[in-house]
């Protein structure tokens, strides 16, 4: 089959022999792929998880036919021929196997693949983010710091969704940030400038947000606490914004904030499971209704991989980058 792997001159298109499922596992013929930033890390030769390193599949997210299972999937979640979007490893190619928990089957009537390969990343995160790491309750004030990311665009409708009284969205991008409207926010932080923590206090009455989903990290990590509650929570989803940075040990106590660290990398495979049943149990209608979506950038062909890869690294685009396998 074809595939697009990790070489040392970056993604290159190669023949890679067609996975076979391991008795957990569901074997999807695959019709579209979802760029995601981590890809960059593993087309750049790093480990990311149970993928990366020369000569491995990229790919966490892609969407096609269920080709065959493996013996230990239940019967009746999935079968042969099922339309679904997944996540996992080894995406960028036109066969991929990943554990039944993580395949989700496509609401009757869809058949755009390329917008079903652009969902399950950003459901599955947002949703757990929210709900578990952040103990969300409706009514309360969201921030969405990085909104202009994918999950930051679905973590606002989400937040919106299941009943936020406030949804804040930053970006440093003016044309991105009256974007944000269309997607859930209710107000935008422009996150250009040092102190864009005081817009979130005067959206708020001075009180600050319930929660912060924070997709940028490193350096931005003090003015999220001040634009947080005092007993509020702030998640650490993405780190954007670098992965080391000055932690304010004071202002934390001082506000008595729950900073909550969040990834999927070492989520056992009960874990994902239950992450994507809570997903699907609340989101899941709102999916299949069009309520949550996420803008279609561009799309590419398989074997333009490198160059969908170079387009993503140089954050000129607004929504999804998809690759189109077949």
């Amino acid at each position: 089959m074809r595939a697009i792997v990790v070489a040392p001159e970056g993604a290159i298109l190669a023949e890679r022999p067609m996975p076979e499922p391991q008795p957990n596992e569901v074997l999807v013929r695959v019709r579209a792929a979802s760029l995601n930033r981590a890809d960059l890390h593993v087309a750049a030769g790093h480990q990311h998880g149970r993928s990366g390193g020369m000569g491995s599949v990229i790919g966490i997210e892609w969407a096609g036919e269920v080709a065959a299972m493996g013996a230990q999937v239940p019967p009746h979640l999935l079968s042969v021929g099922d339309a679904v979007m997944c996540s996992g490893v080894g995406g960028y190619a036109e066969y991929a196997c990943t554990d039944w928990g993580r395949v989700h089957r496509l609401p009757s009537g869809w058949t755009d693949f390329a917008r079903a390969s652009t969902l399950p990343i950003a459901l599955q995160t947002s949703h757990d983010a929210i709900t578990a790491s952040g103990a969300f309750r409706s009514g309360q004030a969201v921030l969405v710091h990085g909104a202009s990311s994918a999950v930051g665009l679905m973590a606002m409708q989400v937040a919106r969704l299941l009943g936020a009284s406030q949804v804040l969205g930053s970006s440093g991008n003016e044309v991105r940030r009256r974007a944000l409207f269309g997607h859930g926010a209710t107000s935008v932080v422009d996150s250009s400038r040092g102190d864009w923590s005081q817009q979130v206090l005067m959206a708020t009455r001075q009180q600050g947000v319930d929660l912060v989903i924070d997709l940028v990290a490193g350096d931005t990590l003090s003015q999220s606490m001040l634009a947080t509650r005092i007993g509020g929570r702030i998640v650490n989803v993405g780190r954007m914004g670098g992965f080391t940075g000055t932690f304010d040990f004071d202002l934390h106590s001082l506000r008595r904030l729950h900073y909550v660290g969040a990834t999927f990398r070492t989520r056992s495979l009960d874990e994902v499971r239950q992450i994507a049943c809570a997903m699907r149990a609340d989101l899941w209608s709102a999916v299949a209704d069009g309520r949550l979506s996420l803008p279609l950038s561009r799309t590419f062909a398989l074997e333009d991989a490198a160059e969908a890869l170079a387009h993503m690294r140089s954050n000129a685009h607004f929504g999804k980058l998809v690759l189109l396998v077949s």
